[in-house]
């Protein structure tokens, strides 16, 4: 190829276009045909050219304010209030409470609380009993179980960082936890 017929580079074509003294219809048609290749690059830029900049620096009325002081309330009161972690507001104290009051063994509630059970394998009636052992409700259980990351900050004495495992089953947990099979069995009912 001749280096004298070379195709300019799209910033090239661009940087051209930009500084075209009048960058409407016909000069953005002359510069598609004669560069195809940039086509939407160069409608962007016309249409970012093309724009007015509003440069008035002028302090706004007391109607314009107030229009947008009333916008942004109707905004702040549609916005959901921020959930808090009920996982996080409990004590280790807390914690055994709970053990108890499911009747599992503390591996599986250290497994609930870091959330290393799938949300999907655990039973609904489970769930209620350990929101309302907890004293929440199973929707926020479900909220912070979806936007928490596994395997919250544990102190661990190891050569490299831990990482989070796969989520494994409810079911695994309680075998893993030695709940003998009569228990599981209950545990895992979803009705009495």
């Amino acid at each position: 190829m001749n280096p004298a017929r070379r195709r300019p580079s799209g910033q090239s074509v661009l940087d051209a276009f930009a500084v075209e003294r009048d960058c409407g219809r016909l000069t953005l048609e002359r510069y598609l045909q004669l560069y195809p290749e940039y086509a939407m690059e160069l409608i962007d830029l016309s249409r970012d050219l093309s724009c007015e900049v509003f440069d008035d620096t002028s302090p706004l009325s007391a109607a314009d304010q107030a229009l947008i002081d009333a916008a942004w309330s109707q905004h702040a009161a549609a916005m959901p209030a921020a959930t808090t972690d009920p996982f996080a507001a409990l004590t280790s104290d807390d914690w055994r409470t709970v053990a108890q009051r499911l009747e599992v063994p503390r591996q599986v509630v250290t497994a609930l609380r870091e959330r290393r059970i799938s949300l999907v394998s655990i039973p609904r009636r489970f769930l209620q009993t350990l929101a309302e052992a907890m004293r929440s409700s199973v929707a926020q259980l479900e909220l912070s179980w979806v936007s928490a990351q596994p395997a919250a900050a544990r102190s661990y004495k190891a050569d490299g960082k831990p990482t989070a495992g796969e989520q494994v089953t409810f079911e695994q947990v309680l075998i893993d936890a030695g709940v003998p099979a009569e228990k599981r069995a209950r545990l895992l009912a979803d009705s009495d």
